[in-house]
């Protein structure tokens, strides 16, 4: 993922209203590790059922505001995303309003995502071979790419919903 401006995120939110963006707390940019990410996604701990995410389509950003459900799950549920099923962290509910006319009608699309949106390092941490010969590090960039098209279909879902 390259790196992105200020001025790029705050405008990249297709599902939030101009009040609501120009409110968002963006994470301090320069300690953000781009080369190691597939999207950028942060919490404010002011508000601690929001969560925001930047999500690379054709090299744009695209920006979705998110909102994680009070309830948590019972039993251990896995990321939708990086499907890492030895989890170091919790798996939480989220909900996106879409974009345009089909948001305001009150329509969103939910999914299971790391609760601090980890999954670009769970993604790239190495796994243990299978088997004898196993190609450890081409399982680890097919992790990477799974998780990019995951992102990708994501935003792409989110911002198209006319």
């Amino acid at each position: 993922m390259h790196a992105f401006t200020e001025k790029d995120l705050r405008a990249s939110f297709v599902n939030a209203s101009l009040r609501e963006r120009n409110a968002i707390v963006l994470p301090d940019l320069s300690h953000v590790g781009w080369e190691h990410l597939d999207y950028l996604g942060w919490r404010d701990p002011k508000q601690p059922l929001a969560g925001f995410m930047v999500v690379p389509v054709d090299d744009r950003p695209v920006g979705i505001l998110l909102r994680q459900t009070e309830q948590r799950a019972r039993s251990r549920a896995q990321c939708s995303w990086c499907e890492d099923v030895t989890l170091p962290n919790d798996v939480v509910f989220f909900s996106a309003k879409r974009s345009g006319q089909a948001g305001r009608n009150g329509n969103t699309v939910g999914t299971l995502l790391c609760e601090r949106f980890e999954c670009s390092a769970n993604v790239r941490r190495p796994l243990p071979p299978a088997y004898l010969g196993y190609d450890v590090e081409a399982a680890r960039q097919r992790r990477i790419d799974a998780l990019r098209a995951h992102a990708e279909g994501f935003a792409r879902d989110i911002r198209d919903s006319r």
